[in-house]
């Protein structure tokens, strides 16, 4: 597991603080664009990345997969986790709960993978994307959604950003580079999947086509498979959305760290028109 935030200063604030084995205080930097009260979904993603990566049986385990059900919004509020796991040869299978107070707010199933190397025969036919490039060093403009409240939030205070293909700004599919700027949990290590879920939770706004200021296009779920682990801190989303009058819409993001692909992430949108003076 990755050690770059670890090795920040502890006083730093975090996105979160544990408060005992299964407790989880979040702070302003967890919140969410769409109500001050709430956080963004890649907060309590990569939190249960974390959960379900603490509840493998050892090390040499990969996470494989992540779906994560947004019951309700998360609320800025003490955070408690339940877990139930199933292991078995090569894989171990964990369910996890969040609950703020007694309310289910999400429910999360992670799939983990007993890591092992192989001697792949040269020239098999691979992923169909392209890496995505250029890489973030040799990007300078941020991700900007136009009618994004201001203020200390995940998007704006936990993650650094670097758009690659496309504009921000506009509508319609766009591809970007995220980095974890806060350290996830106070005093514990982000591994490579968590910064995974961190940056797949951002599609939905990366790849808007609906105006914010007319329309909320809120994720009920978020589903991540990884196929690699991810190296170095940037992740990469190529992202897309597609929306439909009836009120629901989809968008695909396929993600990347600078060697290449290492997954895809979907989210189901909950499409809705703002009340005026909303």
């Amino acid at each position: 597991m990755a050690q770059d935030e670890s090795t920040r200063d502890e006083s730093h604030p975090a996105v979160y603080t544990a408060q005992g084995d299964d407790a989880w205080l979040p702070g302003p930097s967890s919140r969410g664009p769409w109500d001050p009260r709430a956080q963004h979904g890649g907060a309590p993603a990569a939190l249960l990345v974390h959960v379900a990566e603490r509840a493998a049986p050892g090390p040499g385990w990969q996470l494989s997969r992540l779906t994560l059900e947004l019951v309700k919004p998360v609320p800025l509020a003490p955070l408690v986790t339940r877990t139930q796991v199933q292991s078995a040869r090569s894989t171990v299978r964990v369910g996890i709960d969040l609950l703020a107070g007694e309310v289910l707010v999400a429910r999360a199933h992670a799939l983990l993978l007993a890591s092992q190397s192989l001697a792949l025969p040269p020239g098999l036919p691979g992923w169909p994307q392209e890496p995505l490039r250029p890489l973030p060093r040799d990007c300078t403009q941020h991700v900007r959604i136009p009618g994004l409240p201001e203020g200390e939030s995940f998007y704006s205070t936990a993650m650094e950003t670097r758009v690659a293909e496309g504009d921000s700004t506009r509508p319609g599919p766009c591809s970007a580079w995220f980095r974890l700027a806060l350290p996830l949990l106070r005093g514990a290590a982000t591994s490579p999947a968590m910064r995974a879920a961190a940056a797949a939770d951002f599609g939905n706004g990366l790849s808007w086509v609906l105006p914010v200021d007319r329309y909320l296009f809120t994720n009920a779920d978020l589903s991540m498979n990884l196929f690699r682990v991810p190296q170095g801190e940037w992740i990469g989303l190529r992202s897309a959305s597609e929306v439909h009058g009836g009120g629901a819409g989809l968008v695909v993001s396929h993600l990347f760290d600078e060697q290449g692909p290492i997954g895809i992430a979907t989210q189901t949108l909950v499409l809705r028109e703002r009340s005026p003076g909303a």
